[in-house]
This record gives structure tokens, sequence and C-alpha cells, in this order.
């Protein structure tokens, strides 16, 4: 009789990564913030390719403080979508100040949202064009203010690869508008 063979251990189970397993902690303030106050959020998104309306939408009740998002990839897309203005595009780029600023200003008007924010940039690993290095990201942030709205706009710079530029470009928003909410 042959002996009994020891049966074959099981593999640990694998962990996703921390960051992708658990919500975000700066999501999570930014959810119960948008909640306590009522407000409201629309997203205007180029290089993040719907990445920042992702993360928005993936808790639960999100249709509470989250109202629209436009990814808008193209200068087409952009004008059609948004009402960029063509000669805004023409003179200084998707990848700008006035584009992003009125990205913002569209998406704020067009959602009904207390808050808005568009992103712009260079995630890679082509586009660089002199003055608009790989990884530059312009933000434009928009909030109601009375019967206007308040625009503020500012330019980032982040190192990595697509995905990392992508992902630290959604960090950066999410953070920006938890000090707006």
């Amino acid at each position: 009789m042959a002996a009994a063979v020891p049966p074959r251990p099981r593999p640990a189970p694998r962990r996703v990564a921390a960051a992708k397993a658990a919500p975000d902690a700066a999501l999570q303030r930014l959810v119960r913030r948008l909640q306590t106050r009522g407000r409201t959020i629309a997203t205007a998104e180029s290089c993040t390719g719907g990445g920042l309306a992702r993360a928005l939408t993936d808790p639960p009740g999100a249709s509470h403080w989250f109202l629209a998002g436009w990814v808008v990839y193209s200068n087409d897309a952009k004008q059609r979508d948004l009402g960029v203005k063509a000669a805004t595009l023409a003179r200084y780029g998707a990848v700008s100040e006035p584009t992003v600023h009125e990205m913002a200003t569209q998406a704020l008007r067009r959602s009904g949202a207390d808050l808005a924010v568009a992103i712009s940039g260079i995630a890679g690993p082509g586009g660089a064009v002199p003055g608009k290095p790989l990884g530059m990201v312009w933000f434009g942030f928009a909030a109601r203010d009375g019967r206007g709205a308040r625009v503020g706009t500012v330019v980032k710079r982040f190192r990595g690869d697509r995905a990392a530029v992508r992902e630290a470009a959604v960090r950066f928003a999410i953070r920006r508008l938890y000090s707006m909410a």
C-alpha cells in the first residue's frame, strides 16, 4: 500500500493593493462633506478619460452628489458638447488655462451643479510640445457664487507614466474639490 500523499497547501489569496481595495480617504472625506452640505458636482474631463467621474460615482449613493460628467477628449467634442470656443482652442490649445476655464464654466452652467471641475493635460507617452511637457495638467474649478460663479485655474506637473499622471490628476482634483465643497 502506497503512503498517503499530504494535501497540497492552497496558495494564500492575493491581496489587491490597498489604494485599490479600500476607498480613498480623501474621496471619503469629500463625499461626507458633499452629503453634509447638500452640494453637487459635475466633471469635464479630457486626459483623465472619465477617471474622476468614475471615482466620484464609485461610492453608493453617488446620485446625491454627482450630477453630470463629460469626457471631451477631442477638440471637436470640447466645442460640440461643452461650447468651448474654437478661437480659444486655436489660440491656446486644449491643454491651457483658457480652455479649462471655459470647460469648467460650461460644465457648471449646463449641469446645474454647485461645483464643477475641468481637467486637460498631457498624460503621455506622446503629445508633448514646447511649453507643454509630459505630465502637465491644467485644472479649472468652478463654484456657484450667488447669481454667478467663481472660476479658478491651476496647472500641475505630475511625474510618471500615463497611468500615474492620470491617477495623480484625479487625486489632486478630489483634494481640491474637498476644499471647495
